[in-house]
Parts: structure tokens; sequence; C-alpha cells
């Protein structure tokens, strides 16, 4: 009888130690499918740093928008920039500007900017670019 009852504590204890194990493994299936970075969006259109400068060189009519916080603004920001943080992007905002005024985004990183971009062209925008983000920015940056 007591070699039944240690076979089977044996057996418990073995079921228990590869129950724990299998439970920190991962899965064996394929993961996720994630979906692709802002700036690797398809049909994103995101400027490079040169392309963006010789925009607002060409326009000067062209609105460059910072969609970063105030805070954040306030500490640098692309010369002739107006800061409307992407969170105040709304159907209802009270600043309105011509559906077909060109309009070239940014903020930090480049994931606020690709947001925006979106609201805007939901909202009827139909000329918004994206430079991404002031990080990848080399020209001159300002805090006035």
């Amino acid at each position: 009888m007591q070699q039944f009852f240690l076979v089977a504590a044996v057996i418990c204890f073995g079921m228990a130690a590869i129950k724990f194990l299998t439970a920190r493994m991962t899965p064996n299936h394929a993961p996720a499918r994630r979906e692709a970075p802002p700036e690797k969006a398809p049909g994103r259109r995101v400027l490079s740093p040169e392309e963006a400068k010789r925009r607002m060189e060409e326009n000067p009519a062209l609105l460059l928008l910072d969609v970063r916080t105030q805070e954040e603004y306030d500490g640098g920001h692309i010369p002739g920039a107006v800061c409307l943080p992407n969170e105040e992007i709304t159907a209802d905002m009270p600043v309105v500007f011509d559906k077909d005024t060109e309009i070239l985004l940014y903020c930090h990183s480049g994931r606020r900017s690709a947001e925006a971009l979106e609201k805007l062209e939901k909202m009827g925008y139909t000329n918004v670019s994206d430079l991404g983000g002031i990080a990848g920015w080399p020209y001159e940056t300002t805090t006035d």
C-alpha cells in the first residue's frame, strides 16, 4: 500500500512540474500578426526632412502643425509651426482650415502625426502630409 501512495505522489508531483514548466513556455503557434508601424504603413505620405523643408520654402501658405503637447512645443519646435495637439483635433474643433490648404504635420516620433493625418483626412482635408518626428529634423528649431 505504501508503494501505491509513493507511486501516486510521484505521478502527481511530475504532472504538477510539467504543468508549471509548460505554463512558462511560449506557445507553439504562430504569433499574432502585428500592424506595420506608422512610418511603414501603406499609403501614408511621410516626407523626408529635405522634402518638407523644400515645400515649406516653396509654399509660404503651408500650414505646419506640431501635434505634440503645448509643453513639448514650448521645449523646441520647427520655426513657423503652430501647436495643435493631436488630442484636440476633432470634428468640432474651433480652429478650422480650408479643406485644400497644404498641411504638414509632425510630432516627436511620428505616431501622433500619423493619427492626426488620419483624423484630418476623415474630416475632409485633402492636402495633408506627414513629416514624422521632430527627432529626425536636422534643421533649425526654436523655443520662440
